[in-house]
């Protein structure tokens, strides 16, 4: 720990003895010593202006990366909203094969742009066991030929992003 009083200065000998220092000599050093400390004075306000401003940039920047990111992503869902709107007007018109056919591609379209943004689904098959940090167990109930703590059925997919899970997949487990 550094102690910012000023300096003292005992001279060698008693006051008015040959070899003590004067009275300018002594004005002299107060005053480099009051120079130097407004300069780092100075210097210590300027990097806290720096800082506060860099701070400022960071959470700015932040802000605008998170922005760009959504509108990515939104652009890339546009064309899944497109093929919606066409299954729904074959719909209109009963062409029951091709409402079929558009929703499976719609459907695989939105799976695609999920995947290529990093979000997959978490396995929850049936009689696969049951992990509770990526599933969430809405009952249990008796099961024929499934282990206890082995999911009997899937009543809601789950998804990750990287190693965060975005929703868990919902499901029913054996009784143990």
């Amino acid at each position: 720990m550094t102690d910012d009083r000023p300096e003292t200065i005992e001279p060698d000998v008693a006051d008015g003895e040959p070899g003590s220092p004067s009275a300018d000599d002594l004005l002299a050093r107060l005053q480099d010593a009051e120079r130097e400390r407004d300069e780092v004075l100075d210097n210590l306000r300027r990097v806290a202006a720096d800082f506060d401003n860099y701070r400022k940039r960071v959470a700015r920047e932040q802000s605008q990366l998170y922005a760009r990111a959504g509108e990515r992503v939104v652009a890339r869902l546009l064309p899944v909203l497109d093929d919606l709107v066409r299954a729904l007007e074959a719909a209109e018109h009963h062409e029951e094969a091709k409402v079929l056919e558009g929703v499976r591609m719609t459907k695989d379209a939105l799976a695609g742009v999920l995947a290529s943004e990093g979000v997959e689904e978490i396995a929850a098959d049936d009689g696969g066991p049951f992990d509770p940090h990526v599933h969430e167990a809405l009952m249990t109930q008796p099961a024929e030929g499934v282990e206890p703590g082995h999911i009997v059925h899937v009543i809601q997919r789950g998804y990750r992003l990287g190693d965060v899970v975005l929703r868990p997949a919902r499901v029913i487990v054996a009784e143990g």
